[in-house]
């Protein structure tokens, strides 16, 4: 089938134009978005395919999709936020703000940099308890570490969410932690984005589908096959526990929660512009709390979770240049998040670039996807 490739590149970057295209013919996207910022400035913002299963609707300029764990950054930038405002310190104990948390080591910071221990809840839950905030929150605020808080790096995909959130809802007194993320994000960058669809935003938001196989690359790691090594292991419970996590992101239910670590719904263009804004404006942080993003604070040779080396500064993956599945750019300073699927934003505050991909068609990499690695490396021969 071919596909419509629609939107603008500035002059120097229409090449993009073709080799976006070419995820469609033969890296198997279906739906899909692209936007790239340059010296502050908007230079690529593409767009094309369809938004839903049968494939009957177009995907538009601001169609939103699930970005799952690229979600992850904007909580980290509100739990930032309140830090620079003074609100919260970063190696205050979780309890401090939260009375009810069992455990009293656990700190803000340890969250943020994946070293905590609570990133797996360790007793079978409820599959429709994630979509109930005071329940999941209760059950969070129950669980002791899978290991001495500070000891071990191991990615926390869903836990990270409803703790930071619920200490930054708490922080803020807010009703919810959508509430949070539009007065201090959302709201002054003008993005869409939530956690927790509004129900008139509902019908344009894309359905995700599995990415057809033959299109997955071979030699990827994959979540299954770390599973299968660790049967009941850490990795496995934090993925799996409850199964919804894995089975429902297309549903009203799943859509309309607040799930941080893994349901954020937003766009390419809102995504890069929320990453332009960390490195070229004082809108969200400023140049003295900016190193917070790319400053490291944990790195590990295999973390506990994704059996991958990574490292982290406060809520964000950090460049390596070593691995090509976790590469932010070209820059030494390179920070950001890919979600399940494929979906990506990154920062490259040395060359000045703001990156934000977006696709329904869900492939199988634990890191960046090998569509947007190759999106990223043709951007970067034209820089």
């Amino acid at each position: 089938m071919s596909i419509s490739i629609n939107g603008s590149c500035a002059e120097q970057f229409d090449a993009m134009r073709q080799v976006f295209g070419k995820n469609f013919a033969d890296h198997g996207d279906v739906g899909a978005s692209l936007s790239v910022f340059h010296k502050g400035e908007p230079v690529v913002n593409l767009w094309g395919g369809s938004r839903d299963k049968a494939q009957q609707l177009a995907w538009q300029q601001d169609t939103c999709v699930n970005i799952f764990s690229a979600g992850k950054a904007f909580v980290a930038v509100c739990i930032l936020k309140l830090a620079e405002q003074g609100k919260l310190e970063l190696d205050a104990p979780i309890k401090k703000y939260w009375p009810e948390f069992s455990d009293s080591q656990v700190t803000v910071r340890q969250v943020m940099c994946h070293r905590s221990g609570i990133n797996a809840f360790k007793e079978k839950v409820d599959d429709n308890i994630i979509y109930d905030w005071q329940r999941v929150t209760a059950a969070v605020a129950a669980q002791t570490p899978w290991w001495e808080p500070g000891e071990e790096q191991g990615y926390s995909p869903m836990i990270f969410g409803w703790l930071l959130g619920e200490v930054a809802r708490r922080v803020m007194g807010s009703e919810s932690f959508n509430d949070v993320f539009q007065t201090l994000i959302a709201q002054p960058l003008g993005l869409k984005a939530w956690f927790g669809i509004p129900d008139d935003e509902l019908e344009g938001v894309a359905d995700v589908v599995g990415q057809g196989a033959q299109h997955v690359d071979p030699t990827e790691i994959k979540m299954l096959e770390v599973f299968k090594k660790d049967p009941g292991g850490v990795a496995q419970m934090a993925f799996t526990n409850p199964m919804s996590i894995m089975l429902g992101s297309n549903t009203p239910a799943w859509r309309q929660a607040q799930i941080p670590g893994g349901n954020g719904t937003s766009n390419a263009e809102s995504l890069a512009n929320f990453y332009n804004a960390l490195i070229s404006s004082e809108t969200l942080l400023n140049k003295e709390s900016r190193q917070w993003l790319w400053k490291s604070q944990s790195r590990s040779e295999r973390d506990s979770v994704l059996a991958s080396p990574l490292g982290f500064s406060l809520g964000f993956m950090l460049s390596d240049e070593n691995s090509p599945r976790c590469r932010f750019g070209r820059g030494a300073r390179g920070f950001g998040h890919p979600g399940a699927g494929g979906c990506l934003g990154f920062a490259d505050p040395d060359n000045d670039i703001a990156f934000a991909y977006t696709t329904r068609s869900m492939g199988q990499s634990i890191l960046l996807d090998p569509r947007a690695i190759r999106l990223i490396d043709a951007l970067y021969d034209l820089v």
